[in-house]
């Protein structure tokens, strides 16, 4: 090679090289320098943003420093088109590769929200409320809406008793359809044919034993003691012998004060189990899953009575002498 050659060579590579060389160290830069933001940073993507419109709220939000170099990598990964909308939490040190990762894969904030065994609509909408979800009177509506709960599958005329008790996890894009329905869904999961058909033997259709579970749901003050208590609901059924279940009573008066007066079990409604045998139109509240096997499974027995102990507990009676017996010991002389 000669001189003249050499020195060619040594040119073209100045003029090309380097300058590829200052852009590889000055994106290598960037890849490589974790970000930390200033202080928890909440960043929501909506559905259809541009790529650019996400490197600026990064940005200006000091997850990425620089908008262009982000944007090569995005383009040099081929996911430009591949971010997933929803709310994005960063509260870490992280660099552009794991910050574009996470976008990638819908790294999207998460939260829970739990329903209680024995919550009816009001307090279930109520809770959900407080999840931003939606208003209370916005699930109210949906639990009401004769067209919704066809949809669900459900012969009711509300969803009290069907949206199952338990720990929902939502993202901040869930609608109050998608909740609703997820709780009704896990309610299906858990009344199985097995279960429907051990109610069937004790002549209960799928609404009966809703029902009737979240009658036990809400007289029981522990799970041990629902098998019993379902066991004396089913002894009155077959008799014709009223339910007599308080909290059925207290579910069909209107802004209850939580004072149960004689004027109450008098006053006759389509849940006062006092002035009418067999059980009410529908479920009281949501009942949980030991609550259903326990009405589908109750234990065996005579009784007819129950009364509680005042701790949680409750004594069980086949006769009403020894009814009246129990509850002088256990109620009266608490007044």
């Amino acid at each position: 090679m000669t001189s003249r050659t050499r020195n060619l060579t040594l040119i073209i590579f100045t003029l090309i090289g380097l300058p590829l060389l200052c852009v590889g160290l000055w994106l290598q830069s960037f890849l490589t320098t974790p970000v930390i933001p200033s202080q928890p940073q909440t960043i929501e993507i909506k559905q259809g943003s541009s790529f650019a419109r996400i490197a600026v709220q990064l940005q200006t939000a000091g997850v990425v420093s620089d908008v262009r170099r982000f944007t090569l990598l995005a383009r040099w990964r081929k996911a430009t088109a591949q971010v997933h909308a929803g709310e994005y939490l960063f509260e870490t040190s992280a660099t552009p590769d794991q910050v574009l990762a996470r976008l990638v894969a819908g790294d999207i904030r998460k939260f829970q929200v739990t329903i209680p065994e024995g919550f009816n609509l009001q307090e279930i909408a109520g809770r959900l409320e407080k999840t931003g979800v939606g208003s209370a009177q916005e699930f109210l509506s949906l639990c009401k809406d004769e067209a919704f709960i066809k949809e669900l599958g459900i012969e009711a005329t509300s969803l009290e008793g069907y949206l199952f008790p338990e720990t929902y996890t939502y993202t901040s894009s869930t609608t109050p359809r998608q909740l609703l329905s997820a709780m009704v869904e896990q309610l299906d999961s858990q009344i199985t044919e097995e279960l429907l058909e051990s109610a069937a033997a004790l002549k209960l259709d799928r609404h009966q034993l809703i029902t009737l579970a979240s009658i036990v749901q809400k007289e029981a003050g522990n799970l041990m003691e629902m098998p019993l208590i379902s066991s004396v609901f089913h002894n009155r059924l077959k008799r014709g012998i009223p339910l007599q279940a308080d909290p059925t009573v207290i579910y069909g008066v209107a802004d209850f004060d939580g004072n149960l007066t004689r004027k109450h079990l008098n006053t006759p409604t389509p849940y006062n189990t006092y002035r009418m045998r067999g059980l009410p139109p529908g479920p009281i509240a949501s009942p949980g899953g030991f609550a259903l096997q326990a009405t589908a499974n109750p234990a065996e027995g005579k009784d007819l009575y129950f009364v509680s102990r005042g701790d949680g507990t409750h004594e069980f009676n086949a006769t009403l002498k020894d009814h009246n017996r129990a509850v002088r010991r256990y109620q009266l002389r608490r007044r």
